[in-house]
């Protein structure tokens, strides 16, 4: 990253600027950053550069807050004294508590009690140790913690963001870890986390297996022979929707991260091999019963994103390697899997790929034409009428442009695309949106 940004747009790639959603969808910051964040940033700048240390921090936590319906989402909660600033910042499972004085920066993260360690914990955290860059994990009298001390002599917003981004991961990640493999440990402060409504836990549930079945059937109307391309397809399809529409978290994400990896980065195990990890993973969830499934969701607030930017044009090749694998099962007449791979794309990149809050807003549009009955049970408008097949064109046009308009006065070449898009089948909607997504033009003015 550009360090000789000063303001922080740069910031802005870590962010959703979704406004209209009112559940959390993926990994990512549903909500929208604040509407003065560069106005606080140069403010946080200017007084690091006379040595305001105070007034620079306070600064920049007010510029990391994020809103919902112009509602404060209080990720970040700050008190400014006379000597010294504290501070609280809320990742999801973890609350980093901290002081700031002219001298320091030190934030914690309280993981677990210190007597509920078992031995491969311990080995656990200090092989994390190894890995951290700014923080690392100790532990005092009560609790085992995960720590961060930052000097201020050159501190910048720059130099401060980066730390204090790591340990809000890390803590998060790791007790979310603790609570899938070590499930008879307590973690220690959650008091923050918000459990779903039975109604919401319902309806995820109940996709949950309408989608089980669904890929059950399109297994067994593949061609038994040279199918495990179009079964890879099926596979990742489910989970990268289960991830991004439903988002589990403790142990299911856990597992799903881990096989995910496995997947695309484990050249030694066969195709076939990894999709028949990911039926005995799925048949798992299958039978999984309401009151364990209902144990793996919570809401939390939610303050940096957990991916690093990736380039237009990374995000441009994947998109164009797919549409070459759909044009082959197409010329192969291999029609039953085309629709999936058309609802993988989206749901990959919303995955794997750290997005821009423009791309981001487009995709996930583009999710909600496609599954329009699990949007529709959660109380939203449709996009799409399955019984009809037809499109509601003004809903996704003006969607799209309240994604693009309001960022055209910093992205000079970014254009409204929507009446360029093919209405004709799902198919062909979905090919021509990604194609426009291709086209999107980031320079700056």
């Amino acid at each position: 990253m550009d360090g000789l940004l000063t303001n922080m747009n740069w910031l802005n790639f870590f962010y959703n600027k979704t406004t209209h959603l009112r559940h959390s969808f993926g990994r990512g910051i549903n909500a929208t950053i604040s509407p003065k964040e560069e106005e606080l940033f140069d403010k946080s700048y200017e007084a690091f550069e006379k040595g305001e240390m105070l007034k620079a921090y306070e600064y920049f936590f007010k510029s990391l807050e994020n809103f919902s319906l112009d509602s404060s989402n209080k990720n970040i909660i700050t008190n400014l004294q006379d000597d010294f600033l504290e501070f609280e910042i809320f990742q999801g499972s973890a609350k980093i508590t901290g002081v700031v004085t002219a001298d320091k920066l030190y934030a914690q993260a309280i993981i677990i009690k210190k007597e509920d360690a078992q031995v491969a914990l311990k080995r656990y955290l200090l092989q994390r140790n190894y890995q951290l860059t700014y923080a690392c994990y100790f532990y005092d009298d009560e609790f085992i913690k995960l720590k961060l001390i930052q000097d201020n002599i050159t501190a910048s917003p720059q130099k401060i963001f980066f730390p204090l981004r790591e340990i809000a991961l890390t803590a998060d990640f790791d007790k979310e870890f603790i609570k899938s493999e070590f499930s008879s440990i307590t973690l220690e402060d959650t008091q923050h986390l918000v459990k779903l409504s039975d109604n919401e836990l319902k309806i995820k549930y109940d996709f949950l297996h309408l989608w089980i079945d669904e890929l059950e059937v399109k297994i067994s109307t593949l061609p038994t022979n040279d199918n495990a391309g179009m079964q890879s397809f099926l596979y990742l399809n489910f989970i990268f929707k289960m991830d991004y529409l439903l988002v589990p978290k403790c142990e299911i994400y856990q597992k799903v991260s881990k096989k995910v990896q496995s997947y695309f980065n484990d050249e030694s195990i066969s195709p076939e091999a990894k999709n028949e990890e990911l039926k005995r993973y799925i048949q798992k969830l299958k039978v999984m019963t309401y009151k364990d499934f209902s144990s793996k969701f919570y809401n939390a607030k939610y303050t940096f994103n957990p991916l690093e930017k990736s380039s237009q044009e990374e995000i441009n090749n994947f998109i164009s390697e797919s549409q070459i694998k759909i044009r082959w099962y197409k010329n192969n007449r291999y029609k039953q899997i085309i629709s999936s791979i058309y609802t993988y794309v989206p749901f990959n990149i919303l995955y794997n790929y750290g997005l821009n809050p423009i791309t981001k807003s487009l995709l996930h549009t583009l999710v909600e034409i496609q599954n329009p009955s699990f949007f529709k049970a959660l109380d939203y408008t449709p996009l799409y009428d399955e019984e009809k097949n037809t499109f509601f064109k003004k809903a996704i046009i003006a969607r799209v442009d309240e994604a693009i308009l309001p960022n055209q006065k910093q992205f000079k070449s970014l254009e409204v695309f929507g009446d360029k898009l093919n209405f004709s089948s799902m198919n062909e909607l979905s090919n021509s949106y990604l194609l426009q997504l291709k086209h999107l033009d980031f320079e700056e003015v």
